[in-house]
């Protein structure tokens, strides 16, 4: 999803996002197996390194997508759904008033843009997007798009027509995505380009399942 990456290789070698995520997966099994000891060293090892501060017993789904890592803190009960894209400075945290689960839950194909805070046991819908430097304190509908401090909904994603075949936020095979309504909070030219990420991510997904099928 990131147009800096090549080919995998490249995101192999040098891409941190991915070096923090792999090492949190490691440490989140490491936890899941009473290893804490263990998986805490390796978080505060990727703090040092990456400056990703992923606490081991945070759940991921699949297809995340981390572009740099840096600045990102995400808590103990924080659950992350399946293709959501974290960019540089997320927090995913408490507000410091609760115990027990208290990190956000977020849906399926999220996009947390730079700088964006979600504090607190809340859930951000599947498809919604958090801009930059928002801090979202209260639930995120599906396919919402909020900004501010507090966030508010400024607009809505419309989810494509055969959206149970797809990942949420990705573009289908003729290379239509998300439309858009009149009110988004992007300019037009960013609605664009992002249409063609998706789209880029959606070929490329589907080429690398190509060949993992071709050498079976």
């Amino acid at each position: 999803r990131s147009p800096s990456v090549g080919d995998a290789l490249t995101a192999i070698l040098f891409n941190r996002g991915l070096h923090a995520l792999v090492c949190h997966r490691v440490s989140h099994r490491l936890w899941k197996a009473d290893r804490t000891g263990l998986a805490k060293y390796l978080q505060s090892t990727v703090s040092r390194i990456y400056q990703a501060d992923i606490h081991p017993a945070a759940t991921f789904g699949s297809g995340i997508y981390m572009n740099c890592g840096s600045g990102i803190v995400i808590g103990e009960t924080a659950v992350v759904g399946d293709d959501v894209s974290i960019l540089q400075s997320v927090t995913l945290g408490g507000t410091g008033k609760e115990r027990g689960d208290r990190h956000p839950k977020v849906g399926r194909g999220v996009i947390l843009q730079d700088g964006a805070t979600v504090l607190g046991n809340i859930k951000v819908g599947d498809g919604a997007v958090i801009t930059a430097k928002s801090i979202v304190t209260k639930e995120v509908p599906p396919l919402a798009r909020v900004s501010g401090v507090p966030a508010k909904v400024r607009s809505y994603r419309e989810a494509i027509a055969d959206a149970d075949n797809l990942v949420v936020g990705s573009a289908n095979d003729d290379g239509e995505g998300f439309e858009y309504n009149n009110n988004a909070v992007d300019g037009d030219g960013d609605e664009f380009l992002e249409r063609q990420m998706q789209y880029k991510y959606l070929k490329r997904w589907e080429a690398a399942h190509d060949n993992v099928d071709a050498l079976k």
